[in-house]
């Protein structure tokens, strides 16, 4: 917004002194500010034109006080000086004395009066127009007090928007910080940062050493700025007892959020935050380690400083510690989207109450992936370990699969890549581990992890096809006795009296496969190829139903 001649000032915020006296209007005067100078930034709320040797009894404080100087009583400093403390004391923007019509140089009573309670006092050389000033500062004020109501109106409409369409919490928190244009920490009661707004590169700046600065930050009464750093602070309440704070940071240039506008934005993202946690049923903490483990899995981090960062600002000491990535795959019936928050609260609690730096949250796959970071000099086996009978006394039949051992968290997709190439290969009823690696991915688990493949399908019914067929015809058992003669690595005598028959009746039985197949069964090659097909063919059974060859 302009005012008047061309000068710029933000639209919406209080005019100050400073932008006063730039104001051409008051500029022809050429105004020397002879005391006060620390005190230019004291908002202007009205002009007041007075001759009167008590001007404070008609002010309310904010005005600006325009005179000639022609009550001042040379002859008593004392009414000089009641003059400007009374001014002072009830909280006047300065004094602008025009030195052309009484006076001609400074009255050094008055000078020395306001230097002593640093009280602006502003000197015009030049005649200016008091009622012109009047009316253009007046109409700049007014134009600056409804621009301020149309962004409250905007800040009103907008968040009311966000909680009518049950906005998540972090599209809420990045709204404010890109209306306020300062950085947006959302915390709980122990000073963990649950979201920051906006995402991007300042982000890691934001959160290093987050708990140390927050705790170093005060909570106010109300919305007011606090601590060393200037946060701008208003409490987040939940059920009528306080949940956490909103921190507005300084902006990029360092400047505080100071504006009344600043003070709105952050207090309606208060209450809609509350809103939204009242309708919403998972806890944020618990939505904040899943957004962050997901963005380091998917290396949506933008730096290593940035993901370390975050995780320590969500009390996850990541500095100095190695790491590996364990799946929990809930295998059975599928429970309610509350039972799983409620395992991965537990997983969390008694891990970090073990001495484990943990994330838990949901990962791609259906399921709940865990971080685990531990010290070099530990071995990550005992804690998959321990993490598999958490697991296993809330949901006996979960499978726990673990990837590789990583140095960083930028190195943290490989892990999470290889547990879910494990979890995959993972067979149910395999004897009871307490957790899956990659070392226990055999030709069985290989084939199970590529079951859904149409080329693996393909190669079961074109090797065993015709087998199957004839036993669903003819109520024969021809592949359990092929299954047993490759089990005993070709020997037929071994295979006859595993299969509890005659020799004669297994070689007549082996006779017929081979006439079925059209193969040579004493062919090692196609003995081979008839075990990875038999092999697949079950573990095709396990996913399909048994009535399904392929």
């Amino acid at each position: 917004m302009n005012g008047s001649g061309g000068i710029t000032y933000e639209a919406g915020a209080p005019l100050t002194l400073a932008a006063t006296l730039r104001l051409p209007v008051l500029a022809a005067g050429l105004p020397e500010v002879v005391s006060g100078r620390e005190q230019l930034s004291r908002p202007v709320r009205w002009v007041h034109i007075t001759e009167l040797l008590d001007p404070a009894s008609f002010l309310k404080g904010g005005e600006l006080v325009l005179t000639t100087g022609m009550p001042l009583p040379e002859e008593d400093p004392s009414q000089v000086r009641r003059y400007v403390e009374e001014l002072a004391d009830v909280g006047a923007a300065g004094l602008v004395i025009e030195l052309v019509r009484r006076y001609h140089q400074p009255p050094k009573e008055l000078v020395r009066a306001c230097l002593d309670r640093d009280f602006p006092l502003v000197l015009l050389s030049r005649s200016v127009n008091f009622v012109e000033v009047t009316q253009i500062v007046h109409s700049v004020i007014i134009g600056s007090q409804v621009e301020s109501l149309r962004r409250a109106h905007d800040v009103h409409d907008t968040f009311t928007a966000l909680t009518l369409r049950g906005a998540e919490p972090d599209e809420v928190v990045g709204m404010a910080a890109e209306m306020s244009g300062h950085p947006v920490v959302l915390e709980n009661l122990v000073h963990q940062a649950v979201i920051c707004g906006p995402p991007g590169p300042g982000v890691e700046a934001a959160l290093s050493g987050w708990e140390r600065r927050s705790r170093a930050t005060p909570s106010p009464d109300r919305t007011e700025l606090s601590g060393p750093e200037n946060w701008l602070v208003t409490a987040v309440e939940y059920r009528g007892e306080r949940w956490g704070r909103l921190l507005m940071l300084p902006d990029a240039s360092g400047a505080p959020a100071t504006g009344p506008e600043h003070a709105m934005v952050l207090e309606r993202t208060a209450t809609a935050l509350t809103i939204a946690r009242l309708t919403q049923h998972i806890r944020w903490e618990r939505r904040a380690h899943r957004t962050l483990l997901l963005d380091l899995v998917e290396q949506r981090c933008r730096s290593a400083g940035e993901a370390r960062a975050r995780a320590e600002a969500l009390g996850t000491p990541v500095q100095g510690r190695r790491f590996i990535v364990a799946l929990v795959a809930l295998t059975g019936r599928p429970g309610p989207p509350e039972e799983s928050a409620e395992l991965e609260d537990r997983l969390t609690a008694e891990l970090t109450a073990g001495g484990t730096s943990v994330l838990v949250g949901a990962v791609p796959g259906d399921h709940i992936g865990v971080l685990l970071a531990f010290p070099p000099a530990t071995s990550w086996r005992p804690l998959a370990e321990r993490l598999s009978r958490l697991v296993r006394e809330s949901r006996p039949d979960a499978v726990v699969s673990v990837g590789s051992e990583v140095a960083d968290l930028s190195q943290l997709a490989r892990s999470f890549q290889q547990a879910a190439r494990v979890a995959d290969a993972a067979v149910p009823g395999t004897p009871d581990k307490p957790f899956h690696e990659l070392c226990d991915i055999g030709l069985r688990q290989l084939l199970y992890a590529l079951r859904g493949d149409v080329r693996v399908q393909e190669y079961v019914e074109r090797q065993l096809g015709r087998l199957v067929d004839h036993d669903e015809r003819h109520g024969t058992d021809l592949l359990s006795t092929l299954h047993a003669y490759l089990d005993a690595a070709g020997s037929k005598t071994v295979a006859a009296k595993r299969a509890n028959l005659s020799r004669q009746a297994f070689y007549q039985r082996l006779r017929s496969i081979e006439r079925l197949l059209g193969c040579d069964l004493e062919s090692g090659g196609r003995r081979t190829e008839l075990h990875v097909a038999l092999t697949a063919f079950h573990v095709l059974r396990l996913s399909h139903g048994p009535s399904s060859a392929s």
